[in-house]
């Protein structure tokens, strides 16, 4: 199968890129060896990529694992492990087979099954392998380097779903850690990718170190994002976590690092100002800011408790709190993005103005009984921080009685996946952010799933929403995808499943000696050099 079939599945990934036109400020260079200093936005504690959809662990799992198909910086799946496949003429049975010299990083080769149990583990967390599962029939190996995906019936996007770019990225592990249950973390951190995991050297709290993988077989072809050939340059990756902004700048121009990821887009004005330096998006489509409230306990397992919170909203105080550069943030009310094909205004009525005293209403109507509300403030990302005190104004502002808890953004991994009740160590409202990647459409979009229990962290359960998203992969003409997306959005806002506070644009800060960065969602190691 010489090129991919395309759908409409990547035009929400892509629009927001070919909107924008980007100049890659970086050329490949051929310097070998040394050692990259890296500050990475968070602190990487919890390992395993398909447990959790947290950015600091897929980037993670982006130096060690590889992945059977990835993702080019035009947003085109292409092979990765695979050499070669083929589907059937009715789009039912697809057979893969592995290229040549894929080794686990304890010498033993990459198998079938290996790929086979990792999609199976993949298939039971991320959105996007839930739909790949619901027409899945079989999914088995048919020698060791081959593998079979036979479908209950037609699923256009296979090939996007293996190569799904971001959270939770498909990431093939050996069979034998791939079964552990998705409930449980994985205690072997064995990949095949580019770069090894020094467990050793792993300090939570100061630093992550990787060390090439020398037996790693790059592909023939130019890199292009997560796709191509993934050659490394580099010796050794030091990841830093240092969360004072202040500290990390000044470490940025002391030279003591050379590459800070996810800055304060407030320093982005010194970092340009300094002729050693240097600042670029490497993502045009931008980062999506989310208020989550828990569906599980009251108050907001009552809907007029949680459609309070699209009333309070005021976008603008949220991004000036947590970005504060106008030009890199736009106010944004579309679930799938403003700039995207999915783009739209349906039933985001709520969110185009503040309305304190409708909030206040819809708080007494819930009937809300004046427990406390539990805020979980993400203390070492400065962002998040930050948007987690307004939230407890405005809280306060429509009625809430609020209980502010400060975490770290580990702490906060852990914590929101407890579903006890707040009183009990769980939680009523958390905070994040997902790249435009992972919102771009109803396939990708965890926040939109309606799963229940086993939806993302908040756990709403909406049938009608589950239904239509199989409708709208299903659906072969563009128009009646929109109009699928737009009643998604539609439900989504009037259940209240998220509420979006705002779209902006996320600059990384670099060394200008730094060659060869990738564009993509997630920073990549390959390619990198250091003049």
């Amino acid at each position: 199968m010489s090129r991919l079939t395309r759908r409409t599945f990547l035009a929400g990934a892509t629009a927001g890129a070919a909107a924008l036109t980007i100049r890659a400020p970086y050329v490949h260079a051929q310097k070998r060896g040394g050692t990259m200093r890296f500050i990475a936005h968070a602190d990487l504690k919890v390992l395993d990529p398909i447990w959790t959809t947290a950015y600091i662990t897929r980037n993670h799992g982006y130096l060690i694992y590889d992945t059977l198909f990835g993702t080019d910086e035009k947003d085109q799946a292409k092979p990765q492990m695979v050499d070669k496949w083929s589907v059937s003429q009715d789009g039912k049975k697809w057979t893969f087979t592995l290229r040549d010299g894929l080794k686990w990083h304890d010498g033993k080769p990459v198998t079938s099954e290996d790929c086979t149990e990792s999609i199976k583990r993949w298939t039971k967390r991320d959105p996007f392998g839930k739909l790949l599962a619901a027409h899945t029939a079989k999914l088995a190996p048919v020698d060791r380097k081959s593998f079979a995906l036979d479908l209950s019936e037609r699923f256009g996007p296979v090939l996007e779903a293996l190569g799904k770019p971001s959270s939770n990225v498909p990431f093939i592990m050996p069979a034998h850690v791939a079964a552990t249950p998705d409930t449980e973390q994985i205690k072997e951190f064995i990949g095949s990718g580019p770069f090894r995991f020094v467990k050793d050297e792993w300090q939570p709290g100061n630093q992550v170190v990787y060390v090439k993988n020398a037996d790693y077989v790059p592909r023939k072809e130019a890199p292009s994002g997560s796709t191509g050939g993934k050659v490394v340059h580099l010796d050794k990756v030091i990841w830093r976590y240092i969360p004072d902004a202040t500290t990390a700048s000044a470490a940025l121009e002391r030279n003591e690092v050379d590459w800070w990821e996810n800055p304060p887009v407030d320093f982005i004005p010194r970092v340009e100002q300094n002729p050693a330096l240097t600042a670029f998006v490497f993502d045009p489509r931008g980062q999506q800011g989310w208020l989550r409230p828990n569906h599980l306990h009251p108050p907001f397992n009552n809907k007029k408790a949680r459609q309070a919170l699209v009333h309070m909203m005021d976008q603008t105080k949220y991004l000036q709190a947590a970005v504060g550069v106008p030009k890199f943030f736009q106010s944004c009310s579309a679930v799938f993005l403003c700039g995207g094909p999915y783009e739209s205004k349906v039933g985001a009525e709520g969110l185009a103005k503040q309305d304190l005293a409708r909030a206040r209403q819809l708080v007494k109507e819930s009937g809300y009984d004046g427990r406390p509300v539990v805020v979980l403030q993400v203390t070492d990302i400065q962002a998040l921080s930050a948007v987690a005190l307004v939230t407890r104004e405005l809280l306060q502002q429509v009625g809430f009685n609020v209980d502010i808890q400060a975490v770290d953004w580990s702490t906060n991994l852990a914590r929101r996946a407890k579903k006890e009740p707040p009183a009990q160590g769980g939680w009523n409202i958390i905070h994040t952010w997902w790249t435009g990647a992972d919102v771009a459409n109803p396939a990708v979009h965890a926040g939109v799933s309606g799963a229940g229990g086993s939806a993302w962290f908040g756990w709403p359960e909406n049938g009608q929403i589950e239904k239509l998203r199989l409708d709208w992969v299903r659906a072969t003409d563009t128009g009646k995808q929109k109009q699928i997306a737009e009643e998604i959005q539609r439900l989504v806002l009037d259940e209240v499943l998220y509420v979006p506070w705002g779209q902006w644009t996320l600059p990384f800060a670099f060394n200008k000696k730094v060659q060869g960065v990738l564009r993509f969602p997630a920073p990549l190691f390959w390619n990198v050099t250091i003049g």
